[in-house]
């Protein structure tokens, strides 16, 4: 979203409004509800920048104050032990963990501070949209949009144009779809 080399505005809608729906992570989740905790298995599969894929085991308390969930990875040999994400103001959030890698034999902790806006001089919206198919199957759907505003602007006597005007622009990606399976006891 970085302006023409020359200083001007873009001349195609191309260069003003790309929206990418080819998703560079797919995740397949399978959990199985057990006496107030969720078990579940992750698939992860990660398409850009590097094809990679994942394994994870996750449990959680089902609980709605849970404050926890412990992450197994077996094919990197991680342990982590992950908060639940901690709300510091209405858009931000805080959360922290602590994990051992028997592979390193190295423990250590984390912390990530984190916000559906914002983004690198460009505002940002991240966000999730979940679909229920049936009971026991979601679909959901991460995605975000980089944009900026159009602007009109002008002036008189000062040197400026008196009429300016400033198109915007949007990028926009599908960049995760996560099927999940729950299994009710």
């Amino acid at each position: 979203m970085e302006p023409a080399s020359n200083g001007e505005e873009p001349t195609s809608w191309e260069e003003l409004y790309n929206i990418n729906l080819m998703p560079s992570e797919l995740f397949f989740k399978f959990r199985k509800e057990i006496e107030g905790l969720r078990v579940g298995v992750n698939l992860e599969f990660y398409n850009a920048p590097i094809n990679d894929f994942q394994a994870k085991i996750v449990l959680k308390p089902l609980s709605p104050e849970r404050r926890w969930k412990f992450i197994y990875e077996p094919i990197h040999k991680d342990v982590r032990v992950l908060s639940k994400k901690i709300p510091i103001t209405k858009f931000l959030n805080l959360q922290v963990g602590i994990g051992h890698n028997f592979q390193l034999q190295a423990t250590g902790w984390n912390w990530k501070l984190t916000t559906c806006l914002g983004g690198d001089g460009v505002s940002r919206i991240r966000n999730k949209t979940s679909l229920g198919l049936f009971p026991g199957m979601d679909l959901r759907f991460g995605w975000r949009a980089d944009y900026v505003f159009p602007e009109i602007s002008g002036a008189l006597g000062t040197g400026e144009p008196l009429f300016n005007l400033s198109t915007g622009r949007l990028q926009a990606s599908l960049d995760r779809v996560e099927t999940i399976v729950t299994h009710t006891s």
